[in-house]
């Protein structure tokens, strides 16, 4: 079992919100759609750039890339569209409460 970190509180974040946390060797894209929460690497897999600063397509659940316009699943990583090809990590998402947690590996 990994690390269980507190990110943030439920009301902090609106529904179609995405925000960027930074915890060591970890970049991670948190992101509200409704009552859920998904948490993806921050990295664009096609070039380094940060997913957190990209629209969320909530019927689709999906992030996209600001710089290229790919987009990845949030629930599973995978790229969904060109130019990525390569997934992006995805996280354990715990919602106990109010508190919003992710579980680092």
């Amino acid at each position: 079992m990994g690390e269980r970190v507190v990110l943030l509180r439920r009301d902090d974040l609106a529904s179609g919100e995405v925000r960027r946390f930074d915890l060591g060797e970890h970049r991670i894209a948190v992101v509200r759609i409704e009552d859920d929460f998904y948490a993806i690497g921050d990295r664009c897999s096609h070039e380094d750039y940060s997913l957190s600063e990209g629209e969320v397509w909530a019927d689709e659940c999906e992030l996209e890339c600001p710089q290229h316009g790919s987009t990845f699943d949030l629930r599973t990583g995978e790229a969904c569209s060109l130019p990525a090809t390569k997934p992006v990590p995805v996280y354990e998402v715990e919602v106990e409460g109010d508190d919003v947690a992710v579980v680092l590996p």
